[in-house]
């Protein structure tokens, strides 16, 4: 291992490390026996517990009011892609949102705007599992509002809206799922690399990198692209009162514009989130409701992370090699998973 892949991997480690400092923080109670205040909020910084602000975007009654919820990027949990960044998109932060909803009685309406080409089947699923739940349980309509693209795992958290409206450009559908990796075996070979990988079973390398895929091991992936395709036909045909059948000719994965969507079925309206919001608000009887979105000031532990990072390269003068190897360490595992995911890996 090179010298500078040990040093990316010391900080990585030792920012790591911080959250342990904290853990010991919270273990060291007043005398009343209660963690301090300040001990507890630093400890929430670092855990990521993040407090559920409101901000007003248009005042009116409080007794009946809209939330607005944005999914802006890819629908994937603890993203490093952007380490540096962190705008986008906050699994852990949207799922409270909806969450919080619940609990709400004050909330009459939903206007969900995605601009998303979808993302991993587990958190999309995490995320329609939710909004079913909320549909479920209470009598709170959902508007669907989709930007530039609501493709893949974007279309499937949409699905099951009340209304979905989309512009005439807006890239939509793509009904379908993927599995992606790489085939470097001839490669190894050619520059003098041996596969000596040690396995309990002939399945436990499956996905690997460093050997050709055999037709079982295709069989046994395809099977589970397969199962998941399935569930998200279901979720498209339930959500859009179709047939398994008629939605199976529309997802063979194409994309739809928004004016080819609302031909198919997929899209109910042509418009923007003003309209879907205006429509929210005369189709239940709710033209004064005050409408509000959920921010969060507190900072996660990502954020603070991601800054000493940043704090750390520029004392270093580390180079843009050294931050991207540093991501790198801390990034998830690259083995294969299934997403729902418009534009391939």
């Amino acid at each position: 291992m090179t010298t500078k892949r040990w040093t990316a991997i010391s900080i990585a480690i030792g920012l790591f490390v911080l959250s342990f400092i904290i853990s010991d923080l919270t273990s060291k109670a007043n005398p009343t026996g209660e963690p301090t205040n300040t001990v507890m909020e630093t400890a929430n910084l670092f855990l990521g517990q993040q407090a559920l602000d409101e901000s007003i975007v248009f005042e009116g009654n409080q007794e009946e009011r809209i939330v607005l919820l944005e999914v802006n990027g890819a629908i994937v949990a603890n993203q490093t892609a952007s380490f540096l960044d962190t705008s986008g998109y906050n699994h852990t932060f949207f799922m409270e949102q909806l969450e919080a909803i619940k609990a709400d009685d004050s909330i009459k309406g939903i206007v969900l705007s995605i601009n998303s080409p979808g993302g991993g089947t587990y958190e999309s699923a995490q995320i329609k599992d939710k909004i079913d739940d909320i549909q479920k349980t209470t009598p709170i309509p959902l508007y669907v509002s989709m930007g530039n693209v609501a493709a893949s795992g974007g279309y499937y958290i949409a699905a099951s809206a009340d209304k979905i409206f989309a512009s005439n450009e807006t890239l939509t559908g793509s009904i379908g799922v993927i599995m992606s990796s790489l085939n470097v075996s001839e490669l190894y070979e050619k520059i003098g690399i041996e596969d000596t990988t040690v396995k309990s079973g002939p399945f436990k390398d499956i996905g690997s990198t460093s050997k050709q895929m055999t037709k079982e091991e295709e069989q046994i992936l395809q099977s589970l692209v397969d199962d998941s395709y399935n569930r998200f036909v279901t979720v498209v045909a339930e959500g859009r009162n179709k047939k398994i059948d008629e939605v199976k000719i529309l997802a063979d994965g194409r994309i739809y514009d928004g004016a080819q969507a609302k031909k198919i079925g997929l899209v109910d309206q042509i418009g923007y989130q003003e309209d879907a919001l205006d429509a929210l608000k005369k189709e239940n009887n709710i033209e004064d409701a005050e409408v509000f979105q959920y921010s969060s000031d507190s900072l996660s532990f990502k954020s603070l992370l991601s800054s000493k990072v940043s704090e750390v390269a520029t004392q270093k003068s580390l180079s843009e090699e050294m931050i991207t190897e540093i991501t790198k360490q801390l990034s998830d595992s690259q083995t294969p998973r299934m997403i729902y995911l418009y534009g391939g890996k």
